[in-house]
């Protein structure tokens, strides 16, 4: 009996509930999405610039199966995002190409971006000029200006030698990609971020810094087809190869540091930390 009446309530207010359960299922993120952080994939940019967006994920799909076979981060198969319909909040990792052509996202997107940006998302502007690019600043292309002049990026500067990014899993020096030789950008150390007596690295940032500009056109130098064999020159010879391995280092390099943060900033503070901390043996 009573199970009937139930049944005769819920059917009653069935036409009520409708458009709640509705509107809850609407707000359920992409399921798309929600497979790409789960398998902790690398991200790109959609531009609408069709060759673009095939080296984006092709690039990906090279440095997934470095940080695979290198690592134990097992990236899944990169993923494309629409700024104006997809929520990258889920991810970690978003490879930006800039280019003259693409729209200027919603301003609905530039809040989701905003929200990923503030909650531990990181962005890799790459404006793929470094065969041109001078040294002014992360700026210099009117395209960036525009398409980043709506996010809350911090003050930026250029990566020190010292900077966590340096040695997050390889010991680096430049940060090439198809270029090399161009400074990238980070954010900007606070003004009490000097070397402490013992201690050979800076305490830069406290924790990940939100955007990493540069011009090296990563993609291209991380880009393979089907048959993991590169798909865009770098350099020529061997030593075009040996900047396609650093590129690729570079790559291990800024996605352990988007996962670790600056654990390897903390570490190098450990010896000054245990020493404040040992207490006088209390006599007997």
């Amino acid at each position: 009996m009573l199970r009937l009446l139930a049944l005769v309530m819920l059917t009653a207010l069935a036409p009520l509930l409708a458009p709640a359960l509705a509107s809850a299922q609407s707000l359920d993120p992409d399921s798309r999405l929600m497979r790409a952080a789960n398998a902790d994939a690398l991200a790109y940019v959609i531009t609408g610039d069709a060759e673009i967006d095939r080296a984006s994920e092709a690039g990906l799909k090279g440095l997934s199966q470095v940080l695979a076979e290198r690592t134990t981060v097992r990236p899944g198969a990169p993923i494309g995002i629409d700024l104006d319909q997809d929520d990258p909040a889920l991810l970690t990792f978003l490879y930006w190409p800039v280019t003259d052509s693409q729209p200027l996202p919603s301003p609905a997107a530039y809040a989701r971006l905003n929200h990923f940006l503030r909650s531990g998302g990181m962005i890799l502007f790459d404006t793929r000029d470094g065969d041109i690019a001078g040294l002014g600043g992360p700026d210099g292309t009117a395209a960036l200006k525009a398409l980043a002049a709506p996010l809350d990026i911090p003050p930026l500067a250029p990566v020190p030698h010292d900077h966590v990014l340096t040695r997050t899993f390889y010991l680096l020096q430049d940060f090439p990609g198809r270029y090399a030789g161009n400074p990238i950008w980070a954010e900007a150390p606070s003004s009490d971020a000097a070397a402490a007596e013992g201690v050979p690295f800076r305490n830069l940032n406290d924790g990940v810094s939100p955007v990493i500009i540069g011009p090296n056109a990563w993609a291209e130098a991380w880009a393979v087809d089907d048959r993991g064999l590169p798909l865009y020159a770098v350099g020529t010879g061997f030593e075009g190869e040996h900047q396609r391995e650093m590129a690729y280092r570079f790559g291990v390099n800024l996605i352990m540091y988007a996962l670790t943060g600056n654990y390897k900033s903390d570490q190098v503070h450990v010896p000054a930390l245990l020493d404040r901390l040992k207490v006088e043996e209390v006599p007997q």
